[in-house]
């Protein structure tokens, strides 16, 4: 009888483990921006470039729609989305941030001068911390939030025509 009991638990135990091991193959583990698709930001405090002022949360909520755009001036795909960035700075319902990257402050003045700016804030982050509370990998990365701060939608890699076109859609 105490047989049967101990094989009967252990093979419970077994379904059980096994249970949960296929249950968490189904579960996103990796964090990044396209996990926050719907959800909420929060918590953003960034310093401008004449690190006078603090940019946050409260600022951009203002804003019907605001595009987050991650950038530096040493990153030559951020030169390719950089026309994209331009033209939707002419939209109406449409504010952009661009958050400069780990980058020399004095560069990517230069590289605003030279190629444009399209930015109606600008903001620093100079080691990276800002970007890792957005889930931000890697440069150019952008996402689209409305004025409740949900991020509507998410762009890795530079901006295209198409993503242009989408970003017009949402914001209509």
């Amino acid at each position: 009888m105490k047989i049967n009991f101990f094989k009967i638990f252990i093979i419970l135990i077994i379904f059980f483990v096994m249970g949960v091991f296929f249950k968490s193959l189904n579960k996103v583990t990796v964090y990044d921006t396209k996990n926050l698709v719907g959800k909420k930001i929060s918590k953003v405090e960034l310093k401008n470039f004449k690190d006078e002022i603090f940019l946050t949360e409260v600022d951009l909520a203002k804003n019907k729609f605001t595009l987050i755009n991650f950038w530096a001036s040493w990153c030559s795909p951020c030169r390719k989305e950089h026309p994209f960035l331009l033209k939707l700075n002419k939209e109406k319902n449409i504010k952009l941030l661009g958050i400069n990257f780990k980058d020399n402050k004095n560069n990517a003045v230069s590289f605003l001068k030279e190629l444009g700016d399209p930015y109606n804030y600008l903001a620093r982050d100079e080691l990276g911390k800002q970007s890792i509370n957005f889930g931000v990998y890697g440069i150019p990365e952008s996402i689209l939030i409305n004025e409740d701060l949900i991020v509507l939608e998410k762009f890795i890699g530079p901006l295209s025509n198409t993503d242009y076109e989408l970003i017009r859609e949402k914001i209509k």
